[in-house]
């Protein structure tokens, strides 16, 4: 017999809480998905319960997670992933941070975390890259979209600091000054010195001509950065190491990709996959297809189900896991194949951000139970219980040796 395969596919912020607008139900509730439905009444259902360290669950630690890695053991946070995905090379004592392109006002509130989902901001970090402050460099590079990867290279730097992004506070509130979250000389520095060098970068932005161009035309301007994630340099077990599995990454998103590569998974490329609505959904499933018969297991992301319920658009939530549906046609017909469907987290159309509502999952491949349908309310009645994030490989391993 063939040797069995392992599919993760990863629906970022899948889970929902009802929504008024949808006849009181969650997204994936009201969403038609044939597809989705049959793996679960073929198989085995549950919920799984996010674990968090910061107010809510993030996407790091969602999936460091789900991949069995302990963040208490391995504190790794938004930082390295996107500074390393934005192609800085990280050197032992850097804190790395995850920044973000956004508008404030006259009064220094912020108005918009994204300054609109501003993209092609290459001039902007031109007049901020390579900034020295107390002896420490910054270096910032693009990471896609509104976000940058920043570098803090000096001495006496510590990653324990707070985020200067509110990311789960209320825009009107205003700036979060960046405060160590520990009593050392290097934590009170490191913030001291990153606070100098968003109020040096906010003078240089608000003045550039590219956001007085952006103003004339009604655009927000990209005027701050807001940062969290501070992180500094862990080494990862490699998941073959860890697991036996050959693996490989297909994502179009630089912090899925980057998660997957510091687990030492072979990145996948695939023209036109690029974390959006308008993703290239075919061809991502279709290089699972092809990629499966190289590879033990296959990871494949899909982002835009967060994005969506972000915006609070619970309607497009619906109709993207509709249109991701209609793509995992693709799947039924692999042979001695464990296939699993799930999120890092949930995330809330009504409160545009991530939550801590459990997490709806499905197994097919292995087992099945009386579940019919796919969904958080039918997931609670599933085989597979309620249990925590951490624990998902060891049940996929079980599994996995049961097929073989």
């Amino acid at each position: 017999m063939a040797k069995p395969k392992i599919v993760l596919i990863i629906m970022d912020g899948l889970g929902d809480r009802p929504v008024k607008a949808l006849g009181g139900k969650t997204p994936l509730e009201a969403a038609s998905t044939p597809n989705l439905d049959l793996l679960a009444k073929e198989g085995m259902c549950g919920l799984m319960l996010p674990v968090y360290h910061t107010a809510i669950p993030t996407s790091e630690e969602g999936h460091l997670s789900l991949f069995g890695y302990s963040t208490e053991k391995y504190p790794i946070r938004r930082g390295y992933f996107t500074a390393m995905g934005s192609g800085i090379k990280i050197k032992k004592g850097d804190v790395c941070l995850r920044g973000n392109f956004g508008t404030v006002d006259e009064k220094m509130n912020v108005i918009d975390r994204r300054a609109g989902r501003i993209d092609r901001t290459q001039p902007l970090i031109e007049a901020i890259n390579g900034m020295v402050i107390d002896g420490v460099k910054f270096l910032v590079k693009y990471a896609g979209g509104h976000r940058v990867g920043i570098v803090m290279r000096g001495k006496n730097l510590s990653p324990n600091i707070s985020d200067g992004d509110p990311h789960y506070g209320k825009l009107q509130k205003g700036l979060r000054k960046i405060v160590p979250l520990d009593k050392t000389k290097k934590a009170k520095f490191t913030a001291s010195v990153l606070n100098k060098f968003l109020e040096k970068s906010h003078l240089i932005l608000k003045d550039h001509p590219f956001n007085k161009k952006r103003e004339s035309k009604g655009l927000l301007s990209a005027n701050y950065i807001l940062v969290r994630g501070a992180s500094s340099y862990i080494k990862l077990p490699s998941f073959k190491k860890r697991y036996g599995f050959s693996a490989c990454c297909i994502a179009g998103k630089v912090l899925y990709q980057q998660i997957g590569k510091a687990l030492g998974m072979k990145l996948i490329k695939v023209k036109g996959a690029d974390g959006s609505p308008k993703t290239n959904l075919k061809g991502k499933f279709s290089a699972l297809r092809r990629n499966i018969k190289k590879y033990d297991f296959v990871f494949l992301h899909i982002k835009a189900t967060d994005s969506l319920a972000e915006d609070g658009d619970c309607l497009g939530k619906k109709k993207f896991i509709e249109k991701v549906d209609r793509y995992m046609r693709f799947l039924l017909d692999l042979n001695n194949t464990l296939i699993i469907v799930t999120a890092d987290h949930s995330t809330c159309c009504q409160l545009r951000r991530h939550c801590s509502a459990p997490i709806p999952i499905l197994i097919y491949g292995a087992d099945k139970d009386k579940v019919s349908c796919f969904s958080e309310k039918a997931c609670k009645n599933g085989k597979l219980g309620t249990f925590c994030q951490l624990k998902l490989m060891s049940k996929v391993v079980c599994f996995y040796k049961k097929l073989r």
